[in-house]
């Protein structure tokens, strides 16, 4: 009986965890959300600078307000079809915790909706394929309006691996010596 109410109580923590304000956004058609706690801010497109050797979904990354934060293409990140970008894909800044501490990673996706307030009791636990289908990125299924929004744990977006060459990535860029300016040219 005490087993039994220690997991009722463990189901009614996992639901209370789960509910709040999520940012929702477009991919592929799809909406998605994230936990608006994780959000710095969102960004319409801007210059990316390519990193060599990286995997294809990582874009490159970005100087924002003195800042180099890389960038990852969620489409690509999930296997998706690349698209050009539109005058409403933007980059969302979050909040990535990591064995190594915290770092900023922009996200790019195709548009931004909405937020949202989602209650606990209309997100279900991530269904079971019967596949080797890698989930662990995925919160729940919220279940809004006949529809479904899935719900991203973005902290699991990237493996710990991935995540330490991110991390490798931005440090060599902010390390990297800015280049000379030209000599200016005197007047006679």
């Amino acid at each position: 009986m005490a087993e039994l109410a220690e997991k009722m109580d463990q189901a009614v923590r996992a639901m209370v965890d789960r509910e709040g304000k999520y940012l929702t956004f477009v991919l592929d058609k799809e909406e998605y959300g994230i936990g608006i706690l994780k959000i710095k801010e969102i960004i319409g497109m801007m210059p990316i600078t390519p990193v060599p050797q990286t995997p294809d979904y990582v874009k490159g990354v970005i100087n924002l307000r003195g800042k180099v934060i890389p960038v990852v293409d969620l489409r690509l990140r999930f296997g998706m079809d690349e698209i050009g970008y539109t005058e409403r894909t933007c980059i969302i800044v979050v909040e990535i915790e990591g064995q190594a501490g915290i770092i900023l990673i922009g996200i790019v996706v195709d548009a931004v909706s909405e937020v949202l307030n989602i209650k606990g009791e209309d997100i279900e636990d991530t269904p079971t394929f019967g596949t080797k289908l890698d989930t662990e990125y995925i919160l729940g299924m919220a279940k809004m309006e006949g529809g479904v929004k899935i719900l991203l744990d973005i902290d699991q977006i990237l493996t710990h691996q991935e995540l330490e060459s991110v991390r490798a990535m931005k440090k060599e860029k902010q390390g990297s010596p800015k280049p000379a300016e030209a000599p200016q040219e005197q007047a006679t």
